[in-house]
């Protein structure tokens, strides 16, 4: 086998050890926040309005939550993980809107707590109960 041979095939096989080059994360904040504000301007209208309702206590609640899609549905990640999201009721076909939050939240209490949430109406409880849950989440 020649050297120029043998070189190429050294070559080919670094190549192939290397790790896929992966797509750039969205770690632009703006970016994930157009993303976010899109996903819910496209949700049918009570589900629209909770969705920007819940979008501004999540951000007031929680600053530093950089919001991003996660499998489709607007969610807060902390640290690039995802702490909560929010679907509308079209997603899975429910008969209401669903809030949760992954297991990456800090809402751990005794052997059992609730993560998700129906939400059928956002008054001023709902409203206070979310931000509560969001400032725990993340403490």
């Amino acid at each position: 086998m020649t050297k120029s041979i043998r070189n190429a095939k050294s070559t080919t096989k670094q190549a192939a050890k290397k790790p896929a080059a992966r797509p750039r994360a969205r770690a632009d904040k703006e970016d994930g926040e157009s993303a976010v504000l899109a996903k819910i301007a496209a949700m049918p209208g009570p589900d629209r309005a909770m969705g920007e309702r819940l979008h501004a206590i999540i951000k007031a609640s929680a600053p530093d939550l950089s919001p991003t899609l996660w499998y489709g549905m607007p969610a807060y990640a902390k640290d690039g993980k995802v702490v909560c999201f929010f679907r509308d009721r079209q997603k899975f076909k429910e008969r209401y809107m669903t809030f949760g939050f992954s297991d990456k939240a800090n809402l751990d209490e005794g052997g059992l707590w609730p993560i998700y949430f129906a939400l059928k109406e956002l008054t001023a409880a709902e409203e206070a109960k979310v931000s509560a849950l969001v400032k725990k989440a993340v403490s």
